[in-house]
């Protein structure tokens, strides 16, 4: 997110024509902070009721920028034609509407994404054949294993374990 230490305010781009995801992409990308109300919109597709996300208002976004934030580069942002204006200025949008915007709008359900496990730390086995078993968290193998050292057969043995079938212990006290 682009920071500043004065004041931000809330604007108003108008997006080309069906570029709406285009330019909310770029946007992020260059650490803009954007927001796009969505509704949920119920339609009937073959005779089947169906359910999609729509934006509230389509072919605008909301941006948040301060006056010491990089503006130029909107100017040249794939999916951006131009920033909304009034009165030979930018429209500046209200804090409360974008608030009550936030509050009446679709929110997207809110991905819970573990903690990293660190070296040293305790896990527990919970799924395949050493189930129930403890061992010490070494290295993560890519996205998806682990590897572990376990205390098993009167020694201690490096094992790759799924990400998944491990978790961290609960101290009972």
């Amino acid at each position: 997110m682009l920071t500043s230490t004065q004041a931000s305010n809330w604007y108003l781009l108008q997006c080309k024509p069906r570029q709406d995801e285009r330019a909310k992409t770029n946007l992020l990308r260059q650490n803009y902070v954007i927001f796009c109300p969505q509704i949920v919109s119920q339609r009937s597709i073959h005779g089947k009721p169906h359910q999609s996300l729509e934006p509230l208002f389509p072919g605008y976004l909301f941006i948040q920028l301060g006056r010491d934030d990089k503006w130029a580069p909107l100017r040249s942002t794939r999916g951006v034609s131009r920033i909304v204006d009034f009165n030979h200025g930018p429209a500046m949008v209200p804090d409360d509407i974008i608030e009550h915007l936030r509050n009446r709008c679709y929110k997207p359900p809110q991905v819970h994404v573990p903690q990293p496990f660190k070296p040293g730390e305790i896990l527990q086995i919970t799924r395949g054949p050493l189930s129930t078993l403890e061992g010490i968290f070494l290295t993560m193998l890519g996205d998806e294993r682990v590897m572990i050292l376990l205390h098993f057969l009167n020694r201690e043995q490096p094992v790759r374990i799924p990400l998944n079938d491990l978790e961290r212990t609960h101290l009972h006290l």
